[in-house]
């Protein structure tokens, strides 16, 4: 009998996380074809969340909870989760209810049906206007950067094959990025549509800075893209600056009464002087995070570990991979 592992990140859901928890239970005493277990990973939410967690493990033999010591990010949790699941298909979904774990069965399917990874799609996706600006801009990164089709829907509410994540988890850089991850490893991906709920409790657990932070991940973590893009636009300037000295030049000879712009110079010198900035500022976020990995900066580092039951086992401290 195959097994589901079903990895849940945990943020503020100190009130959703029970109910979410319930609802994988009910559904899956539906679905007899798997064995199935669940590995909450709390990213050191300033709440009860982790409370919550080892009262669950308590009271159930197949949940297990993993407590990071500090924040590290929703993908960097993801990590934590995949690397302690053992299941056949790993199941990734949210916190707070938002995404539907009584239609977990349609993601099975479609996995049953060959696909190596199923991603749920909303026809009307409830987050606020915020959020769903958030949402296109990553979708539009993800294709621009990352050769994502431009058909495929990307939520965080997904299953995944076995091959495939591990396939993620030898990723050992501290940027992961859960996209770029399953895009390098396999095409072989569909959507199933699902229904998203409303959020019933709380609020969003991503600000614009966090935001900002995970768009600059993905598009320095796994493209170079945005290099090559900065080296054509600086042959475009330089060309369109040498054009505009012999044009310059040209012009002071046919008409030498007519006086050099000053402000259209000063206009040219400003701008490009700021794309300058910003190359040189892409170009530093690419030799930070090479300074940063090669110091083995860890993805996670996990304060305690609450296994089936409450016992606490060995386990392996950061996200190295490595005991």
């Amino acid at each position: 009998m195959d097994k589901v592992s079903f990895v849940i990140p945990c943020y503020r859901s100190e009130q959703t996380l029970e109910p979410v928890v319930q609802e994988i239970r009910d559904t899956m005493r539906g679905i007899t074809a798997y064995e199935y277990d669940i590995i909450l990973v709390n990213d050191c939410s300033p709440d009860d969340t982790f409370a919550v967690i080892r009262r669950l493990c308590e009271e159930y033999d197949n949940i297990t909870g993993i407590h990071l010591a500090k924040n590290f990010g929703q993908h960097a949790a993801l990590m934590a989760g995949l690397r302690r699941s053992d299941g056949d298909i790993v199941v990734c979904l949210d916190d707070d209810g938002q995404t539907p774990a009584d239609e977990v069965g349609k993601l099975l399917e479609e996995i049953e049906n060959g696909r190596d990874v199923v991603y749920a799609s909303y026809t009307a996706k409830k987050h606020n206007a915020f959020r769903n600006f958030g949402t296109w801009m990553n979708d539009l990164m993800t294709r621009v950067m990352l050769g994502k089709p431009r058909e495929l829907h990307i939520t965080s509410y997904f299953a995944a094959r076995r091959f495939v994540v591990d396939s993620m988890l030898e990723y050992e850089n501290c940027y992961p990025y859960i996209i770029g991850l399953v895009l390098r490893a396999t095409k072989n991906i569909s959507n199933v549509p699902v229904k998203h709920r409303s959020r019933e409790i709380g609020t969003s657990g991503y600000t614009l800075k966090k935001l900002l932070g995970l768009w600059f991940n993905g598009f320095t973590a796994f493209s170079i893209l945005p290099l090559r893009i900065a080296t054509v636009a600086g042959c475009i300037f330089a060309a369109s600056g040498f054009i505009y000295g012999i044009y310059t030049i040209i012009k002071k000879f046919v008409r030498p009464d007519v006086p050099l712009g000053f402000s259209s110079l000063m206009a040219a010198l400003v701008f490009i002087g700021g794309m300058l900035m910003i190359m040189l500022g892409l170009i530093g976020e690419y030799i930070g995070r090479i300074y940063i990995s090669i110091n083995h900066s860890p993805q996670y580092v996990i304060r305690e570990v609450i296994d089936a039951g409450g016992s606490r086992p060995e386990e392996t401290r950061d996200g190295s991979g490595k005991e």
